[in-house]
């Protein structure tokens, strides 16, 4: 799961310096950076999940 979220969010990365996403906080090309924290945050929620709480 987290190999399927991770190229996903690198997908959209991708479209962010190419085409911003015009969305609050990621309306320019240098903002992909958020998009990467917030990828890590995700695939470590998913580890957690994935590995039993």
């Amino acid at each position: 799961m987290s190999k399927a979220l991770s190229l996903v969010i690198i997908g959209i990365m991708l479209i962010q310096v190419i085409k911003p996403l015009d969305l609050p906080g990621l309306r320019q090309r240098r903002d992909f950076w958020k998009l990467a924290l917030i990828a890590l945050g995700a695939i470590g929620l998913t580890v957690v999940l994935s590995h039993g709480l």
